[in-house]
């Protein structure tokens, strides 16, 4: 009982931190300038100014974006199929469903953050990646170890 709670609460926690990494805007962070996966903010005057991603490869950010929000929508769906499953899986059998969502989610978090890596910020030098971009780094771990564990994962015959 104390695994299955162990892995609600690494999923829920998985899920939390890939929302946030995709509607949080810190991917690329300069004194002045804060972007995200949307949109680009601007400190002019001590004022924070939304402006639209101008200067992107549109083929790359578009991707990006949806891979991103793909991973949100495959490990939400994945939890609720564990869920399902739970109650309507033969007792011995594996997560087999459950653990290729959770895996499809992985790959579509690193996808997107590879290609950030690789094609949106590559040549510049002033300021960093941002806590949002670690973030779909650190999801993209917790997704893997979910995926796993859901692969190796049996429903407990007793």
């Amino acid at each position: 009982m104390l695994v299955l709670a162990g892995i609600i609460v690494l999923h829920i926690t998985t899920i939390i931190l890939l929302l946030v990494a995709t509607i949080d805007n810190a991917w690329w962070i300069t004194d002045s300038v804060s972007t995200d996966l949307w949109g680009r903010w601007e400190l002019t005057k001590s004022v924070w100014h939304y402006t639209n991603l101008e200067n992107y490869p549109e083929e790359y950010l578009q991707t990006v974006q949806a891979t991103s929000v793909l991973a949100c929508i495959f490990a939400i769906l994945a939890l609720f199929v564990f869920v399902a499953q739970l109650f309507t899986l033969p007792k011995g059998q594996r997560f087999t469903f459950t653990g290729i969502l959770q895996l499809i989610a992985c790959l579509c978090i690193m996808i997107a953050a590879s290609i950030y890596t690789a094609e949106l910020h590559a040549n510049e030098t002033l300021g960093g990646y941002g806590h949002s971009y670690v973030l779909a780094w650190i999801s993209f771990v917790f997704t893997f170890l979910l995926a796993v564990t859901y692969l190796i994962l049996r429903k407990k015959s007793e």
